[in-house]
């Protein structure tokens, strides 16, 4: 275990099986629809780059970037700092985000997408952290569900650092404190 890591919360396998496990259930349930995966930046691509691996029908890709954090807090303002080129009008899309936290980001991205014509929007994260939750959100599939901690690795960063960890781990409170 790394230093500035308080506890290991998943290892590198047990990222793999929830990415693989919902995979089977994302090719059960979009196998003829063709949907966009939209995976939000930064912290999303390497769950979006597992978890793709493990569906097993056609799909399309597209990014966003929203934000809404800086150190360990939530700022309260999300921010657009770049958009999908891809049109949802009609389409499934299915938003890809590491972590779930405060629902405030997701919860105006799905509001963004449902004015510009989804057909249907649901969310598949990594991760679940319902403690922190400030609106209504409740993912449609999800990894794991974890308690109220500050969380690195795997995409999940503080202040840029820690997102090539290849597992996801509980950042000691001593580094953010600095």
């Amino acid at each position: 275990m790394d230093n500035f890591v308080e506890e290991v919360l998943l290892n590198h396998d047990q990222i793999v099986e929830a990415s693989s496990r919902l995979g089977k259930v994302l090719t059960e349930e979009y196998k003829d629809k063709f949907p966009i995966l939209i995976g939000l930046l930064k912290g999303s691509v390497p769950f979006l780059a597992e978890l793709i691996k493990h569906i097993d029908c056609d799909i399309e890709l597209d990014f966003m970037q929203v934000s809404s954090y800086r150190g360990v807090k939530s700022t309260g303002t999300v921010v657009m700092l770049k958009d999908i080129v891809t049109s949802v009008k009609d389409r499934h899309v299915l938003l890809v985000e590491d972590i779930v936290d405060t629902g405030l980001t997701l919860k105006e991205v799905m509001h963004v997408l449902d004015d510009r014509g989804a057909k249907s929007i649901e969310v598949v994260t990594l991760l679940d952290k319902p403690e922190n939750r400030v609106v209504e959100m409740k993912p449609k599939y999800v990894g794991h569900t974890i308690p109220n901690k500050f969380v690195i690795g795997f995409g999940l960063d503080f202040n840029e650092k820690y997102r090539n960890l290849n597992y996801i781990g509980v950042l000691k409170e001593s580094e953010y404190k600095k």
